[in-house]
């Protein structure tokens, strides 16, 4: 292997880098690398894009949400179906909830069982709780934090809590990356960019597993005429069990543009992944829900 500026060859004493954006060539160093830049440039940016895409239409192994800690079961993409605690910011089921309150378990948390807060000071309780989850950096509160502050019009703060889970490429971040999204799509306290910073984000957070992100990546190639772009995404999204994204296939194969046999396999595919969030539980607290939340 030889650097692809100078030519002199990799050795003990002398190692090469590799071109961290495309891994097609090697250097010397910075030095090596800048200089070679005007010959590169071309086919460097056609294969890191290539790399990018080969990331973003990847299927991903599961939603962004994972699964109940309880129960084990995936969690279902509508945010109704589960609940987070302040005291530990898991998210458990609605199922694995009603559970605990058909056992007479109402006061305590159904993950870490700690006793929740009597109603006189639930509020004032709660908040203390979560503040502590966000003074440890936890990436559940803080996202939840960004949330209150964005809702106050705090915007600097909500971009600021959303920007250091992002950051840190882990649990949360694609939740994070999704929120970042629509602040710079609606231009809450940055710069209104509905291209560049929101599809960089929404990018990020479809490749986390993020259902609803890809699901507007989809709308977003679909609206700039790339139909074949946007046909992938909606199939990927429709999979981890996103609605929008079936109905969005739906309407593309009555225009043509997707086969009989390709929209069948996504239907089957879509009933799988929705069903594979159903439990018992889950089924007998819809009504128990719906007669005690708005």
């Amino acid at each position: 292997m030889n650097c692809a500026c100078c030519g002199k060859s990799q050795g003990d004493d002398h190692p090469l880098f590799n071109c961290t954006a495309c891994y097609l060539v090697r250097y010397c160093g910075v030095e090596c690398q800048k200089k070679h830049w005007k010959k590169h440039k071309r086919e460097c940016k056609k294969r890191a894009a290539e790399l990018r895409d080969e990331m973003l239409f990847k299927q991903p192994e599961s939603t962004h949400l994972g699964d109940c800690p309880i129960c084990m079961v995936p969690l279902p993409l509508h945010p109704k179906q589960c609940m987070t605690y302040a005291c530990c910011s898991k998210f458990v089921c609605n199922g694995c909830i009603y559970d605990m309150e058909e056992n007479a378990q109402k006061r305590k948390c159904p993950f870490c069982r700690e006793a929740l807060n009597d109603k006189d000071d639930g509020t004032k309780g709660i908040n203390e709780q979560r503040m502590k989850r966000v003074e440890a950096n936890d990436p559940v509160a803080l996202i939840y934090e960004g949330s209150l502050q964005l809702n106050k019009g705090n915007y600097t703060e909500a971009f600021g809590y959303y920007t250091k889970v992002a950051e840190r490429d882990g649990l949360g971040a694609a939740e994070a990356h999704y929120r970042l999204s629509n602040m710079y799509r609606k231009g809450h306290g940055v710069e209104k960019d509905e291209q560049k910073m929101n599809i960089h984000h929404l990018e990020f957070a479809a490749i986390g597993g993020h259902a609803f992100a890809r699901s507007s990546l989809g709308a977003h190639e679909w609206k700039n005429g790339n139909k074949e772009r946007a046909v992938k995404h909606w199939i990927i999204a429709a999979t981890q069990g996103d609605d929008r994204s079936m109905e969005a296939l739906s309407l593309a194969h009555k225009g043509g543009i997707v086969e009989e046999d390709v929209l069948s396999a996504v239907q089957r595919a879509h009933k799988a992944a929705v069903d594979e969030t159903k439990t018992p539980g889950r089924n007998a607290a819809v009504k128990y829900f719906e007669n005690i939340l708005p």
